[in-house]
């Protein structure tokens, strides 16, 4: 589903990511771990092709992510995003896929499916405004899906939401698993990765430390944040 081969990528004299190479299964729910600068948005903004690699190579289902086919099958949640307080959720969800070109009626049927899927049956008339950090995510999440995208790439899903709202987008995210959706994700939130994720990449200072399976890399009664810590003080 993604594949980098001796990614680099550099902005001047700063190597932001250094050679890396890592792929992600159909299916595998994945998180890219690393400290602030570690080089993970940056290697996000190479799969949207928001940025090109220096040398080596992206791919997304098979597609250089440099040619905008391989987009087609993303669906993504920005870190902090926005919804305009004036829109309701199901507005929203239309606007959407109106900008994906899907026809009105099988917009309409996407979203009615989507709203149910992330819970907010009741909600979705109701605007933006008067919704909690929690459910604007889940309806960002919504959004994501329209198109019905084979990966979700999503970039802090869970940043500034209280214990419940967390809660609840990891509900939403087993669920999607379960379904067989490809999941990427960057995440601080290592105890909640650990719950979700099959996979991790743990990268610093542009450099890939280790990518496996969870359960091979944390054992002998430490958590995925002792291992974090470990592989990133060195």
């Amino acid at each position: 589903m993604i594949e980098l081969t001796t990614t680099t990528k550099r902005y001047g004299s700063l190597t932001a990511v250094d050679n890396v190479s890592f792929s992600v299964k159909p299916g595998e729910c994945f998180a890219l771990l690393g400290p602030n600068g570690a080089g993970k948005t940056t290697i996000v903004k190479m799969l949207l092709d928001f940025t090109r690699p220096t040398s080596g190579s992206v791919s997304v289902s098979g597609i250089p992510s440099t040619d905008a086919v391989s987009r087609a099958s993303i669906g993504y949640l920005a870190e902090n995003h926005r919804i305009p307080a004036s829109l309701s959720g199901w507005q929203y969800l239309l606007r959407c896929a109106e900008l994906l070109d899907i026809k009105r009626s099988d917009a309409v049927d996407q979203c009615r499916r989507i709203v149910e899927l992330i819970g907010m049956q009741g909600r979705e008339y109701t605007k933006v405004g008067t919704y909690s950090k929690g459910m604007i995510q889940r309806f960002g999440l919504g959004a994501a899906l329209i198109g019905e995208p084979k990966l979700l790439l999503l970039d802090e899903p869970t940043a500034g939401l209280d214990p419940i709202g967390i809660r609840e987008i990891r509900q939403l995210l087993e669920s999607l698993k379960n379904e067989g959706m490809t999941i990427f994700l960057n995440s601080h939130l290592l105890s909640e990765v650990e719950k979700i994720c099959d996979t991790v990449a743990i990268i610093n200072r542009g450099s890939l430390l280790v990518k496996d399976a969870i359960s091979a890399i944390v054992k002998d009664g430490d958590t995925l944040e002792d291992v974090f810590v470990r592989l990133v003080k060195g």
